[in-house]
C-alpha cells in the first residue's frame, strides 16, 4: 500500500509539474503578445485606430448608470471634453427616480451648459424593464433620445483619455469593420487599497494577457462592455439592443452577432480604465466568480484549458506532491520568474507602476476563483440572484425554473 501511495504522489507531482511548465511557456508567450500588440500604439503607427477620413461623424455616447459610483462625475467630464472634431451627445440613463447618479449627471450637464460647450448631455430616467438584463433594459430606454448614427456604448465605470472617441471612431471607419471594442486595465478607486489593487491585478495580469494571446492566435473573438461602438444601421441588422435583453454576456453576444454579418470586430492597441471598487475579499470573490461563471458558460472547453495560465499555484502543488524535490523547486522558480516578466511587460504597456510581490498573492487568488467557478450555478448582480442557462440567458432565482 505505501508503494502505491508513493506512485500516486509521484504521478501527481509530475502531472502538476508538467502543467506548470506548460503554463510557464504560455506566460512568456503572453508577455511577448503584449509587447507585439501594443507596439503600434507606442511607435505611433496606430494599429487599426487613428483619425477618421474626412469630417468626423456625429457620435452618441450611451452611458447606462446605476448609483453614484466613485469618480462618476470625472468620468462623465472625460467624455464631455473629448478632443474630437464632430458633435458629441452623451446620454446617461437610470432606472429609478431616486438614483443618486441623477444629481451627478445634472451637475455635469449644468457645467457644460454654462461653459457653452458643444457637447450635449441628456438624461433618461425610465424604470421600464425589457428583460432579465437590467443594463440592456436601461440602454433600450436611453435609445429614445439618441440623436446620431454612430453609437458608442460604454459601461458606467470606464475612464477614457482625451483621444478616446477619435481612436474608436477612426477604427470604426475602416473598411469591413462593424464594431469596435476596447481592452481595459483595472483602476483602483483608492490608492493603497489592498483588495482594490488585487482586483485591478486580476484584470491586468490575468484577463488582459489571456485575451492578447487569444488575439494573436486567432482564437479569441472578444467584445467588451468597456466599449461597443457601431452604427445605428449595424445595430438594426443584429436586432437592436432588444435582441440581447435576456443575455448575461450581452457584450460578447453583440460581437458574435456582428461577426455573423461578415463584419470585423476591431480592437485598437490601447486600453481604457475599468473601475476596481472592491473593498473586501468577499466583494472581490463575488464579482470575480460571476465573471468566471460567465466566461466558463461561453466556452467551457477553453475555460477548462486555461488551467495552464496558473503556473505558480500548479508548481507549488506539484512541489508538495513531489516532496519538494529539486526539479519541482526549479519549476516553481521558473514559474515565479515568468509571471514577474509578464507583470513588468504588461505594466509598462498600460503605464502602471506597482510593487511586484502582491502579484504572487493575486496568482493564488485567481487559481482559487478558477477552481471554485466549476461549482457555481448562480450569480449575483446588482443585489439580485440569477440562474444562468446553457445558452447564456439569465433567469431570476424563483422564476420559471430559476430556483
Amino acid at each position: 500500500m505505501p508503494f502505491s501511495i508513493t506512485l500516486l504522489t509521484d504521478a501527481l507531482g509530475w502531472g502538476f509539474g508538467a502543467l506548470s511548465a506548460t503554463g510557464t511557456l504560455y506566460t512568456l508567450a503572453a508577455a511577448d503578445s503584449a509587447r507585439r500588440f501594443f507596439a503600434p500604439a507606442l511607435d505611433g503607427a496606430g494599429g487599426g485606430a487613428g483619425t477618421t477620413v474626412g469630417p468626423a461623424p456625429a457620435v452618441t455616447v450611451l452611458k447606462p448608470l446605476h448609483g453614484a459610483e466613485p469618480g462618476l462625475a470625472d468620468r462623465l467630464r472625460q467624455l464631455a471634453t473629448q478632443d474630437y472634431g464632430g458633435p458629441v451627445q452623451v446620454v446617461c440613463g437610470v432606472q429609478a427616480v431616486d438614483d443618486p447618479a441623477i444629481a451627478i449627471v445634472n451637475a455635469v450637464a449644468r457645467e457644460f451648459d454654462a461653459s457653452g460647450g458643444a457637447v450635449r448631455v441628456d438624461l433618461v430616467v425610465d424604470g421600464t424593464g425589457h428583460g432579465a438584463n437590467a443594463k440592456i433594459s436601461n440602454v433600450i430606454n436611453m435609445m429614445t433620445v439618441a440623436r446620431h448614427d454612430v453609437l458608442v456604448l460604454a459601461d458606467s465605470d470606464i475612464a477614457v483619455a482625451p483621444d478616446y472617441l477619435a481612436q474608436v471612431v477612426g477604427a470604426l471607419s475602416r473598411p469591413g469593420v462593424g464594431l469596435v471594442t476596447c481592452l481595459y486595465r483595472g483602476d483602483p478607486v483608492a490608492a493603497g487599497s489592498f483588495w482594490q489593487d488585487q482586483a485591478a491585478r486580476a484584470v491586468d495580469h490575468h484577463f488582459l494577457p489571456n485575451v492578447l494571446v487569444g488575439l494573436r492566435l486567432g482564437l479569441a473573438k472578444p467584445c467588451f462592455g468597456s466599449t461597443i461602438a457601431l452604427t445605428a444601421e449595424t445595430l438594426d441588422r443584429i436586432g437592436g439592443f432588444m435582441a440581447f435583453r435576456d443575455i448575461l454576456a450581452d457584450d460578447h453576444a453583440m460581437g458574435m452577432a456582428v461577426r455573423v454579418l461578415g463584419l470585423t470586430v476591431a480592437v485598437p492597441p490601447f486600453v481604457v480604465g475599468h473601475l476596481a471598487p472592491e473593498s473586501s475579499l468577499g466583494a472581490l470573490l463575488n464579482h470575480e466568480l460571476r465573471w468566471a461563471r460567465t466566461i466558463r458558460g461561453l466556452d467551457p472547453g477553453g475555460y477548462a484549458g486555461s488551467i495552464v495560465t496558473h503556473p505558480v499555484p500548479l508548481a507549488f502543488i506539484g512541489a508538495i506532491f513531489a516532496g519538494w524535490h529539486a526539479w519541482s523547486l526549479l519549476l516553481l522558480g521558473l514559474a515565479v520568474a515568468a509571471r514577474l516578466v509578464l507583470q513588468v511587460t504588461i505594466d509598462a504597456r498600460i503605464t502602471r507602476s506597482r510593487p511586484r510581490w502582491p502579484g504572487l498573492i493575486r496568482d493564488v487568488l485567481s487559481f482559487v476563483v478558477f477552481v471554485a467557478s466549476f461549482g457555481i450555478r448562480r450569480v449575483s448582480w446588482r443585489g439580485q440572484r440569477f440562474s444562468v442557462k446553457s445558452d447564456g440567458t439569465m433567469v431570476p432565482v424563483g422564476e420559471n425554473g430559476g430556483s
